[in-house]
């Protein structure tokens, strides 16, 4: 019998934020756990450091801007073949369960709140997949509004969202005839981050470590440590939500957990994502399969996740995920909205190197991150990488 197979995926939850990545302020007993009995990705990244272009690749497979997601407002097109339908195809039960993000959404209305949170995503909008209960967006960490299958309006219902979410997901995977496959999308640690976090308190900002990259700038760093505050307590909280769904279910069941981008908090004196940094790019992600248990740096992608599935799926051979000599990293668009990256880029990410080209082109940012973890020194105008950075650049512009 092939396996159920359930993917949970958070938003701005980065790589570092982890216990089991050595972060000595996170509080992540449940992904400390599943690292300790799965594979732990330890240089994963997404291909877009932002929410749109992250999920439309995530469900495709495809990157952005080919999947037809090139604008933050960008719908995903009609049409588009996504892993539900490949998984339906394969006899799967298909069901999702949370923030969408890929609706045609009103530009003008405001992120935060109600008018997103509240909209509809029509049937034929919601990827193919069988069973459908979520929201479009509206970033509302507590009380969310939830429609879809079972609920033809919008039901507001109370709580922390990751745990709205998770219970009825549980209720719905716990029905379903096996083999089905799920996602399970949470907003969370997304900001605002002085929001509510399931009485996780906030932390003690001046007893938060700051990374070895975050300018010695007051204001930098104080605004760094109170949003740190809140952030620490949302995952704290949203990892005990997935634990608890997790915990639930049968152990065969094959689980990922991953982010599809992380935050800046300060590295570089920079705020959010959209930038090409580590901070932004790397994601956590841990598998659980029964019997494997390793530290695994492969430069893997979020973009990878839709072959690793079907290959469960089909029942092909031992468990692994496509081995690549690259990573690709990529903004097809700049987002208007603040803090956010000023520019087109599109890059290259290995354990040991990164490149980074603009909008035109040109070498922006290259590190040798076997030496330079914190990118402290960017070495794209060095003439004595010129010709590393030429046979890297092929990569970058040549077409997957």
């Amino acid at each position: 019998m092939p396996p159920n197979i359930l993917w949970i995926v958070t938003t701005q939850w980065r790589a570092q934020a982890c216990g089991y990545a050595g972060d000595a302020d996170a509080r992540t007993t449940f992904m400390d756990g599943l690292a300790k009995i799965g594979v732990a990705f330890t240089e994963a990244v997404t291909p877009h450091p932002f929410g749109p272009f992250a999920r439309a690749a995530l469900l495709t497979g495809v990157p952005s801007p080919e999947n037809g997601i090139r604008d933050y407002f960008d719908p995903l097109p009609a049409g588009s073949r996504t892993i539900a339908h490949d998984m339906n195809d394969l006899g799967y039960e298909s069901a999702f369960f949370g923030k969408w993000h890929l609706a045609r959404r009103e530009s003008q209305a405001r992120l935060v709140g109600e008018e997103h949170a509240r909209m509809v995503v029509p049937p034929a909008s919601r990827g193919g997949f069988r069973f459908w209960e979520g929201f479009e967006s509206g970033f509302l960490l507590n009380d969310p509004w939830l429609h879809g299958t079972r609920l033809p309006a919008p039901v507001r219902f109370p709580g922390y969202q990751s745990d709205v979410v998770c219970r009825r997901a549980l209720e719905v995977l716990e029905g379903l005839r096996s083999p089905w496959f799920a996602i399970v999308s949470l907003e969370a640690p997304h900001p605002p981050y002085d929001e509510p976090a399931a009485g996780v308190a906030p932390r003690d900002p001046a007893r938060l470590s700051l990374r070895g990259n975050v300018p010695d700038d007051p204001a930098v760093m104080a605004r760094a440590r109170r949003e740190l505050s809140g952030y620490h307590a949302h995952i704290e909280a949203t990892d005990r939500a997935m634990g608890a769904l997790i915990g639930a279910l049968p152990g065969d069941t094959h689980v990922v957990a991953t982010s599809v981008h992380g935050d800046m908090h300060g590295s570089h004196g920079l705020f959010r994502k959209g930038w090409p940094h580590e901070e932004s790019v790397r994601v956590p992600l841990v598998v659980r399969v029964p019997g494997r248990a390793r530290k695994d740096s492969a430069p893997v992608s979020l973009l990878d996740l839709p072959r690793l599935a079907l290959g469960w799926a089909r029942e092909i051979g031992p468990f692994e995920l496509p081995r690549e000599k690259v990573a690709r990293i990529s903004m097809p668009s700049v987002v208007e909205l603040p803090d956010q990256c000023d520019r087109v880029w599109a890059g290259l990410r290995t354990a040991e190197r990164k490149l980074v080209l603009d909008g035109s082109g040109r070498p922006w940012l290259f590190y040798d991150l076997e030496r330079d973890p914190l990118e402290t020194r960017n070495l794209a105008a060095d003439p004595s990488h010129s010709a590393e950075i030429g046979r890297l650049s092929q990569w970058v512009t040549r077409r997957p």
